[in-house]
């Protein structure tokens, strides 16, 4: 009885028809089942008429579109009194990222952990600096406020730009997240 069940099962499932005659059985299944512990309320169906609610109008003639933009700059990084500049941090960090040749991953972390937040050094933690694709730093950071504590710096290196977002949750900025796109 096994071997007559497993082919007919075989011949079943190598058929197109076979398939969807399956697919078809559990179809109705799931349907039959559905039914049978719904509590009986069915929604109303498609061609009743919905009741009439209020509707959303706009005035042609008004040019306030409801959105608010807000033309003011993004703040200027703040820091603390005795802490770096997003810069300075930028820079140290972007130094210490290219610094990967003859160095092991320990110490190579070890170089980038004190500009980094405790996520991003956790992160960066097991990270073989041989995978770094930059070997120099060519420019200055360029910064790009975002908001009250939260700056952007763009470093260009020699074989593209390392992009780093930098934070300040104690007016003492560390980079907290590191972007890179080759040139």
């Amino acid at each position: 009885m096994p071997r007559l069940l497993e082919r007919s099962l075989t011949g079943l499932f190598r058929s197109r028809w076979g398939v969807a005659l399956v697919i078809a059985v559990l179809v109705l299944a799931i349907v039959g089942v559905g039914r049978i512990f719904s509590d009986g309320n069915t929604a109303a169906p498609i061609t009743d008429r919905v009741p009439p609610g209020p509707t959303a109008s706009i005035d042609p003639s008004h040019d306030d579109d409801g959105v608010i933009v807000d033309d003011d700059a993004p703040p200027s990084p703040t820091t603390s009194p005795g802490s770096a500049e997003p810069e300075a941090v930028a820079y140290a960090f972007a130094a210490a990222w290219v610094d990967h040749k003859n160095v092991s991953a320990e110490t190579w972390h070890d170089g980038l952990v004190p500009n980094t937040t405790q996520d991003l050094a956790a992160e960066l933690n097991g990270v073989d600096p041989a995978d770094v694709p930059a070997d120099k730093v060519v420019g200055r950071p360029t910064l790009v406020p975002i908001g009250d504590g939260l700056v952007n710096a763009v470093v260009t290196v020699n074989s593209g730009k390392l992009t780093l977002q930098l934070v300040a949750p104690d007016g003492r900025w560390l980079v907290d997240d590191v972007d890179w796109e080759g040139s």
